[in-house]
């Protein structure tokens, strides 16, 4: 049985990058038979024109952009109830999500044939915060800076901008503090430069930053590492490219389907790199099981 496709893209994601791409995804859709492409225009407002496509009765949706592109469209599909797939296209600054869950991302021939074929998707975990639902991470803390100093260099692209980024704050973010707890572990409250709570491996375009993460096995990888030296915030920084961070001193790794978190005030954190304020200075991190089918090889 073939599959309603729309596809849904924000041409402004990837500082363009969704725009230029748009006349090749017009026609690798067009050539799968799958002719109905909307568009967005306002920050976040993949979220509406995501709602509006399955209220018209699409069964697909393809979202091109990024991870917060990405993460928009899923949200309107949880939000609604609908057992409606996600397809992704890559149009983004890191591109996250599709590097753990195996999509084609890159590849608009291939991805429009999959789209519009039943059984070729994949039922993966989502994680959830006050109530946002997120795809790839949560992220608190030098995550925030990083986010936030993005905007203030507007000559580079894809991974580069968080590389850049990231070295710029390494010396010049002051830390936050955070007790976590989870059923198996009370931590008190310590200083952190950075908590990324994972539902995927991939995070910042360059960066393994929870290699044991898994999309099936209903947890949340939580990746703590505490403040420390300029020097040594670099070396973790390099670690992590690899992956291998987790191993060193300075870094907790914990699994668990919900984490309680505290702050001393409502913090800034983001969702698939969406930058939100908390409502509250306690917050719960929770798993959702097989959540979301997603459109894979």
């Amino acid at each position: 049985m073939s599959q309603k496709v729309c596809v849904i893209v924000n041409p402004a994601a990837g500082r363009g990058r969704g725009a230029r791409a748009l006349p090749a995804v017009r026609a690798a859709f067009a050539a799968a038979g799958a002719s109905e492409v909307r568009l967005t225009d306002v920050r976040e407002g993949e979220r509406a024109v995501a709602r509006r496509a399955i209220d018209d009765g699409f069964t697909t949706l393809v979202a091109v952009g990024g991870d917060g592109t990405w993460g928009n469209v899923a949200n309107a599909i949880l939000n609604s109830g609908a057992d409606v797939r996600l397809a992704l296209i890559a149009a983004g600054t890191g591109n996250d999500f599709a590097k753990t869950v195996g999509a084609p991302m890159n590849d608009f021939a291939q991805t429009a044939k999959l789209a519009v074929q039943d059984g070729t998707d994949v039922r993966v975990d989502v994680g959830k915060i006050e109530d946002q639902f997120f795809l790839n991470i949560t992220g608190f803390g030098f995550d925030i800076a990083v986010l936030e100093d993005i905007s203030k260099i507007p000559l580079l692209r894809g991974d580069a901008v968080y590389l850049v980024s990231a070295l710029r704050q390494i010396v010049g973010y002051s830390g936050v503090e955070i007790d976590i707890v989870t059923s198996a572990r009370t931590r008190g409250t310590l200083k952190h430069l950075m908590l990324i709570i994972a539902n995927a491996k991939n995070f910042g375009g360059a960066f393994k930053i929870a290699p044991n993460a898994s999309l099936t096995d209903g947890k949340l990888d939580a990746i703590a590492i505490y403040d420390a030296p300029a020097m040594k915030r670099l070396g973790l920084f390099a670690a992590a490219v690899k992956g291998t961070h987790v191993t060193k001193a300075g870094v907790s790794v914990e699994q668990a389907s919900k984490f309680s978190l505290t702050f001393n005030a409502p913090p800034a954190y983001e969702t698939d790199g969406e930058y939100r304020q908390a409502k509250s200075a306690q917050l719960e991190v929770a798993c959702v099981p097989a959540a979301l089918r997603v459109v894979t090889q």
